[in-house]
């Protein structure tokens, strides 16, 4: 009998594909094509910090902070589970401005991805980028480069999308206090955007613009390719009000800063975890920027909407810092 001849089930972004015997390919390049932008304001390295899963974070810190300590600002990236890396441009250029806006250090973590790695693996990589923050902490050998400049009892963990998710998510896990990590101590968390999803769909959801930067048909292939086989968008880690998962009325919360693009199709269900928490008692605040898509203070970085957002979360960290 004749083979069957392979053809393309998905593509994300052109830089993962997959087609219909399961076969994956990955692009070695980023689908975000802009130039780096290091003028040596900041220092910046990469550092492993899961050896059995090959994992990578980026540390980034303002080169004329020497001798101070700076809060640290966890930036996990987005990419709905499936691509994207804290070696990507964009990624690494928003790492840039945070670390001189916020005079913090930045550790950027990468986590495993989907379809190969479906959740919750990349929830527990994004825990474990915290697991490792406060073995430095309590090491006899830390990392000099690090420990000169962090100050690990004023950390903020904050995710773009997909990341914005694994913070969330992390925050339940750790629950106020973070008594987990002692001595470092998460202060508050920032989900920029953050990548919910459920069964039942939301308005944006349902009618947003097609040609959106983020449309329904890829929001779609993203919980398909990272949802674990045989589960729904109801899966806990994805619908945090889902019929299966964790009440969280009862779970003490670190003070949370949600932002979402007022053109997202995320933005209903980021404004329902806001507004549900806030109702619950929880320390929230949820700030929506008119007209702008989701993603635009990466895509964007020099924008005014951008620039506001990035003031926005330096006056959440002053606020929390004490």
């Amino acid at each position: 009998m004749a083979e069957t001849a392979l053809y393309e089930v998905d593509d994300c972004r052109g830089v993962l594909k997959v087609y219909s015997d399961g076969s994956i390919w990955r692009s070695t390049e980023p689908s975000f094509r802009v130039p780096v932008l290091d003028d040596g304001s900041v220092l910046w390295k990469d550092v492993m910090f899961d050896q059995p899963n090959n994992l990578y974070l980026r540390l980034y810190k303002p080169a004329l902070a020497v001798g101070k300590k700076l809060p640290v600002f966890y930036y996990i990236h987005g990419g709905g589970f499936c691509i994207g890396s804290r070696t990507w441009p964009n990624c690494q250029n928003y790492c840039f401005k945070l670390a001189l806006a916020l005079q913090a250090v930045i550790v950027a973590p990468d986590y495993r991805l989907a379809p190969e790695n479906r959740l919750p693996l990349a929830v527990e990589d994004g825990f474990t980028s915290l697991k490792w923050l406060q073995a430095q902490a309590v090491t006899a050998e830390p990392d000099p480069w690090l420990v000169d400049s962090a100050d690990f009892s004023r950390v903020f963990v904050s995710g773009d999308s997909a990341g914005g998710n694994i913070a969330h998510n992390v925050a339940v896990r750790l629950s106020a206090g973070s008594k987990g990590l002692e001595p470092v101590r998460v202060k508050g968390y920032v989900l920029l955007a953050p990548f919910f999803g459920g069964t039942q769909l939301t308005k944006s959801e349902a009618h947003g613009p097609k040609d959106a930067f983020l449309n329904w048909e890829l929001i779609d292939r993203f919980w398909r390719l990272s949802i674990p086989d045989g589960d729904t968008m109801d899966h806990p880690l994805v619908n945090p009000f889902g019929p299966v998962s964790v009440d969280l009325k009862p779970v003490e919360l670190d003070p949370i800063l949600v932002v979402c693009g007022g053109s997202d199709l995320l933005k209903d269900r980021a404004k329902e975890y806001a507004d549900i928490l806030k109702k619950w008692g929880k320390d929230m605040k949820y700030v929506e920027f008119e007209g702008q898509q989701h993603g635009f203070f990466t895509i964007n970085p020099d924008s005014e909407p951008a620039i506001q957002l990035m003031q926005i979360i330096k006056d959440f960290m002053t606020k929390y810092s004490s």
